[in-house]
């Protein structure tokens, strides 16, 4: 079905240098001219038992589905002078004005299908729909207008937070098809967009699959070694039970000379090229990897500490992120393109036996290690998502003789290509079922390929149909659950 679409039979000139060509029976108009009006939210006051009403957030926004998730977790008190024109209605746009971050320009329109009496907050903008237009084609447009970044000739930034002049944006001008006609491109895009969410569901599985099946195998070898025979002892530690008894069990603080922490400096959110300077972010380090791309550019002015500068070979780990779940992210630098410095939320341990790095951080990577700093996180108030030098250099270590702990990281490193390969690939096949449903959606929506004989053949229902899709959580950009490294802007009172 999908492989016979076809292009219309009679095309015309949009007069849209981006846009080319269009079926010669659409329309060619103002996104504007497909709404009422552009009406921003409001934050009101905190919940007063009285006035009090869902707000949906950026946060709340489902990027994947290109909906609002449920349910909508805040609620503030709005006046009843400020809800007049406020009040989403199902089938109403949501348009982001305010927000954004590097990889995320502001300018996202989702879908309210909520029956839920709900207003959006001060950063976002509602838009009620105009007869004769299908908000959920609508909703595919603005979302393949998003992917080519047209949004973002209308974005300004004065200050740290993006803001979409929604005027220019609405006045860019789009090719419309019949009423009738929107309704068979979204019938058939939200069949293909629910069998590509399937697929890429399956891969995640998979990919959940064989992370465990690593993690176990880190815990085996860094716990037990690489004889099953080996006499244990008990560790004296009571989350890791027993270990080699010619092992020892020693804090963090005996392996290293000393703990480098970086600096905060202003920067700006580009990479650097050119033989700019850098500084890490707090997400430079995520899952065992170390992602050099994770940091933003120093002004040129900026006097360098060279002492800071890291290189190939270097152990870091996150001490500080806006989500728990990054803080202690421990990655090593096997390659390095940009020159680059440490930041004050990342450590950089300076182990006293370079021979030990390998083993040392397989096993800061493993179940065992995770646990304590979650410990350390939870034990005092105040310290959720930052880790102080002095817990992490009082975490426990089982460590091998030096030849055995040579021997153990790498029969790791041969153990896990396997599976590391078959995640590495899961991966890929799940950016090119994103990339292939970007593509279609933006084919439909902009004319270039005829999908109406494909939507009449559809099934009036598909058995393989589920009530939800847990990769609706994860994010676009990283196929991660929705914690973003860095902290979230929170909206605030305008």
């Amino acid at each position: 079905m999908i492989a016979n679409l076809k292009p219309y039979p009679a095309m015309k000139d949009s007069g849209v240098e981006w846009l080319g060509d269009v079926p010669e029976h659409w329309e060619m108009r103002r996104l504007g001219d497909s709404v009422h009006d552009c009406i921003n939210g409001v934050w009101g006051r905190d919940p007063n038992g009285v006035d009090d009403l869902a707000c949906v957030r950026v946060a709340d926004f489902d990027r994947r589905s290109r909906r609002v998730r449920d349910p909508i977790p805040t609620i503030r008190a709005i006046a009843p002078n400020e809800r007049r024109r406020r009040m989403l209605e199902p089938g109403d746009l949501l348009l982001e004005k305010s927000g954004g971050g590097e990889q995320q320009p502001v300018g996202v329109v989702i879908l309210f299908d909520r029956q839920v009496a709900s207003v959006c907050s001060n950063f976002i903008a509602r838009m009620p729909v105009r007869n004769g237009f299908e908000p959920g084609f609508l909703t595919f447009l603005h979302s393949a207008l998003y992917a080519i970044g047209l949004n973002t000739k209308s974005i300004k930034q004065t200050t740290g937070i993006q803001n979409l002049d929604s005027a220019a944006y609405l006045g860019e001008v789009v090719a419309l098809p019949p009423f009738s006609e929107q309704s068979a491109i979204v019938r058939f895009l939200d069949y293909v967009d629910r069998r590509v969410r399937r697929l890429v569901r399956a891969k995640r599985k998979l990919i959940a699959l064989l992370t465990e099946q690593k993690q176990a195998i880190i815990h085996r070898a860094v716990t037990r070694g690489l004889d099953p025979n080996v006499p244990l002892k008990d560790s004296g530690v009571e989350w890791l039970g027993q270990v080699p008894e010619h092992w020892e069990v020693v804090r963090l603080r005996r392996l290293v000379t000393r703990v480098d922490q970086g600096v905060s400096p202003q920067a700006e959110a580009i990479l650097a090229d050119d033989g700019w300077w850098g500084v890490l972010k707090s997400g430079c380090v995520n899952g065992g990897v170390f992602r050099e791309r994770e940091h933003k550019r120093l002004p040129s002015d900026f006097e360098v500490d060279e002492r800071l500068a890291v290189s190939v070979g270097d152990v870091l780990i996150s001490r500080a992120c806006g989500s728990p779940r990054f803080v202690g992210s421990v990655g090593r630098i096997q390659t390095l393109n940009y020159r680059l410095i440490l930041s004050d939320k990342t450590f950089r341990p300076v182990f006293k036996d370079p021979k030990l790095i390998d083993f040392i951080v397989r096993a800061m990577n493993s179940r065992y290690f995770r646990i304590q700093v979650e410990l350390a996180l939870s034990g005092a108030e105040g310290l959720a998502n930052n880790l102080p030098v002095s817990a992490l250099k009082g975490l426990w270590v089982a460590v091998p003789p030096l030849s055995e702990a040579v021997q153990i990281a790498a029969g790791l490193d041969v153990e896990l290509g396997h599976a590391g390969a078959a995640i590495t690939r899961a991966h890929r096949e799940i950016n090119l079922l994103n990339e292939y449903r970007t593509r279609l959606i933006a084919d439909a929506v902009t004319g270039k390929l005829d999908v109406r004989e494909a939507a009449t053949a559809l099934p009036e229902v598909d058995p393989l149909d589920s009530a939800a899709d847990p990769d609706d959580a994860l994010d676009p950009v990283t196929d991660t659950p929705l914690d973003d490294p860095d902290a979230a802007l929170e909206e605030a009172e305008a």
